[in-house]
C-alpha cells in the first residue's frame, strides 16, 4: 500500500516548495438598496462620501494582489500566508522593523506636565476639589500603571493597590496580610488588577517591587529549591517549585532573585542567562536520576547543587541517559519520558481588564518532566482505572517525521537543515540576501523559520542528532544557552515587549534519532494578534523571511558580538 506524502514545504531533496496565488475573481452584487451617499469627513475642504462603498453592479476583482502559501515544514502548525504586495515593500527597509507601534520613550512621557500637576494637587474639579489620582476611572489607571514612566506616579498607584507598609525613611517594607476565609495568609491587596499591573512596571521603583511582588514569599508559599549564584552576586537564581500547579509531578520556575531584577531581557547577560538554564538542566537530570534509583531523595536532606559543577552534573546526565538506555533494553517503564521548558516574557493588561502576557515580568523560565501515561476512570471497565499516554508537544514533531521518513525515505530533519542552507527567495530578488539563517555554531542554528507563524518568529535547532537535553552534552548545552541569548534579546532590541518561548523535544524513551531538539520564539504583537485566522493555522504576515532575517541579523550586531 503507498503511502500518501506528509504536507510540508521541505522537499526531500533539500529544497523548499511554496505556492504562490494571482487571484482575479468577481463578486456577485446582492445589494437590496441604493442609499445616497453621505459625507464621512472632509479632506481639505472637500467632503468625502461612502460613494464607492455602494458600487451599482458586479464586482470584479483583476489581477489581485500576489498572496505566497508556505506550508509549515510542520505539517499541524498549519501553513503562512505572505502578503507579496506589503512584503515588497518591507524589502525596501528591513531595518525599521520594530514589534510595536509605539516610541517606547515617548510612549510614557508627560510633554504638558499634566501628570506631576495632578501629583502635586494643582488640578481642581468645578466645584474646586482637588483631584487625586485615586479619583481618575479604573480604566484610566490601569493604562497608566502600564505605560507611565513616571516612578513618582507609578508608586502613587502601587498604593492605592494594596495596604503598604512603609518604614522611617518613607520607603515601602512590606504589605498588611490578613487571614482569609480558607486559613490562608495573603496581602490585603484592593484592587488586583491595578495591583499586576503596576508591580510589573519596571519604572516602579525597585523599593515597591520588592515589598509587593519580588520578596521571596511575596506571592505565595511556593518554596525555594535551587539557586544559582548567590546574595549580592550579579546573578542570582532562585529555582522555586510550584506544587498547586496543572503540571502535578512537579513544576518548578527559574527566577532572577530579588537582588537581581531583571525586568527587561535587555538587562540579561550570558551569566544570568547560563544561571536560569544551568537550574533547569540540574532539575530534569537530578529528577530522573532520583526516579531512576541512582540517587536517593531521603526526607530532609539536602543534595549538593550541581548547576555550578559542569563536570558532576554532565556525569550525571551521563548516568541517566545510560540508565535510560539499560531501562529499555529490559523493558521497563520509565517514570518520566518527556520533558517540559517554557518561558513568558514580557507582561501587559490593557485598560479593557484583559490579561494580554505572562504572569510576570520578572525574568523566569519553567520546567516539568512529564511521565509517560495519565491514570483514568474507565467507564467502559465499571469504574475501574486505565491510562492513557501523557500529552508533549514533540509528540508531534515525532509523528510527523515518522511519517516523513516512511514516505520519502529521508530523514526530515537532515532534509529541513539542507533546505534552509539552499534557500532561495519566493520574490525571485537576486539583489537581496537570501539566507535563513541568524547565528549558528558546530552544534545549534539559530534561523528564521521559511514559514514564519507570527510576524518576526525565530527558531533555535540542534544541528546534531540530539533530541532532548538528557541527549545534550556540555558543548551543546553552552551553544543552546547562547543562541537563547541571542534570540530573546535581539527580538527586545528589535522592539518585541512579549515572547512565548517554547521547547519542542522527543520523548526520553524514544530510539528515533532523526527527532530534533528545538526551540520557538513568537512574539506577540498587534500584527499577530491570535485571531480565528491563526488558531485556524493560517498565519499572515506582511515580509518575507529573508527580509526579516537581514533586519535580525542588523540588530544582533548591535547587543550581541
Amino acid at each position: 500500500m503507498s503511502i500518501s506524502a506528509p504536507r510540508t514545504t521541505v522537499h526531500p531533496s533539500g529544497h523548499f516548495l511554496a505556492g504562490i496565488h494571482a487571484p482575479s475573481y468577481s463578486v456577485i452584487n446582492l445589494r437590496i438598496t441604493d442609499p445616497e451617499p453621505e459625507i464621512l469627513g472632509h479632506e481639505a475642504g472637500h467632503p468625502v462620501t461612502n460613494a464607492r462603498n455602494f458600487p451599482p453592479g458586479a464586482i470584479t476583482a483583476a489581477n489581485a494582489d500576489r498572496v505566497v502559501e508556505i506550508p509549515n515544514p510542520f505539517p499541524f502548525w498549519g501553513t503562512t500566508y505572505i502578503l507579496d504586495q506589503q512584503a515588497r515593500g518591507f524589502a525596501s527597509a528591513p531595518d525599521s522593523f520594530s514589534f510595536n507601534s509605539f516610541d517606547r520613550e515617548k510612549r510614557g512621557s508627560d510633554p504638558s506636565g499634566f501628570l506631576q500637576k495632578l501629583l502635586n494637587g494643582r488640578i481642581r474639579d468645578d466645584d474646586g476639589d482637588v483631584v487625586e489620582v485615586k479619583d481618575l476611572p479604573p480604566a484610566l489607571r490601569l493604562a497608566l500603571a502600564q505605560n507611565a514612566r513616571d516612578p513618582e506616579l507609578l508608586a502613587r498607584l502601587a498604593d492605592i493597590s494594596c495596604r503598604l507598609e512603609y518604614g522611617e525613611d518613607g520607603k515601602p517594607r512590606g504589605i498588611a496580610m490578613r487571614t482569609w476565609n480558607d486559613g490562608t495568609q495573603r496581602p490585603e491587596i484592593t484592587d488586583f488588577n491595578l495591583f499586576k499591573t503596576v508591580s510589573n512596571n519596571p519604572c516602579l521603583p525597585d523599593s515597591y517591587k520588592l515589598a509587593m511582588v519580588l520578596r521571596p514569599g511575596a506571592q505565595g508559599t511556593s518554596p525555594v529549591v535551587g539557586e544559582y549564584g548567590g546574595p549580592g552576586q550579579h546573578t542570582h537564581v532562585w529555582e522555586y517549585l510550584r506544587t498547586n500547579s496543572y503540571i502535578p509531578y512537579g513544576h518548578f520556575a527559574s527566577n532572577m532573585a530579588h537582588d537581581s531584577v531583571r525586568y527587561s531581557v535587555m538587562s540579561v547577560d550570558s551569566a544570568d542567562m547560563q544561571g536560569l538554564r544551568a537550574l533547569y538542566y540540574q532539575r530534569i537530570y537530578i529528577n530522573m536520576a532520583a526516579a531512576l534509583g541512582l540517587i536517593e531523595a531521603a526526607e530532609n536532606q539536602r543534595h549538593a547543587p550541581l548547576a555550578h559543577n559542569a563536570s558532576q552534573l554532565e556525569k550525571l546526565r551521563q548516568a541517566c541517559l545510560d540508565a535510560v538506555g539499560k531501562a529499555l533494553g529490559q523493558g521497563v517503564k520509565l517514570p518520566y519520558n518527556a520533558v517540559l521548558w517554557g518561558w513568558n516574557y514580557g507582561y501587559d493588561f490593557s485598560p479593557s481588564g484583559y490579561r494580554l502576557h505572562a504572569s510576570h515580568q520578572m525574568v523566569h523560565q519553567q520546567f516539568a518532566l512529564i511521565p509517560p501515561e495519565v491514570s483514568c476512570i474507565d467507564p467502559e471497565a465499571g469504574g475501574g482505572v486505565t491510562h492513557i499516554p501523557s500529552y508533549a508537544i514533540g509528540d508531534q514533531v515525532a509523528d510527523f517525521v515518522n511519517q516523513y521518513r516512511r514516505a520519502h525515505g529521508t530523514n526530515f530533519f537532515e532534509a529541513y537543515i539542507k533546505a534552509i542552507k539552499n534557500n532561495r527567495r519566493m520574490d525571485q530578488r537576486d539583489d537581496l540576501p537570501s539566507s535563513l539563517v541568524l547565528w549558528e555554531d558546530e552544534n545549534v542554528m539559530l534561523h528564521a523559520p521559511k514559514a514564519q507563524r507570527s510576524q518576526g518568529e525565530v527558531q533555535v535547532m540542534a544541528k546534531t542528532a540530539v533530541g532532548n537535553i538528557l541527549e545534550a552534552d556540555t558543548k551543546t548545552r553552552a551553544s543552546l544557552d547562547e543562541a537563547i541569548l541571542r534570540a530573546v534579546k535581539t527580538l527586545g532590541a528589535m522592539g518585541a515587549e512579549m515572547i512565548t518561548c517554547y521547547e519542542v523535544s522527543k520523548r526520553l524513551d524514544s530510539e528515533f534519532s532523526d527527532q530534533r531538539l528545538f526551540y520557538c520564539f513568537l512574539p506577540r504583537h498587534s500584527r499577530s494578534p491570535g485571531a480565528f485566522s491563526e488558531r485556524q493555522g493560517r498565519w499572515i504576515t506582511g515580509h518575507y523571511p529573508e527580509d526579516f532575517a537581514r533586519a535580525f541579523r542588523h540588530a544582533m550586531k548591535g547587543i550581541c558580538t
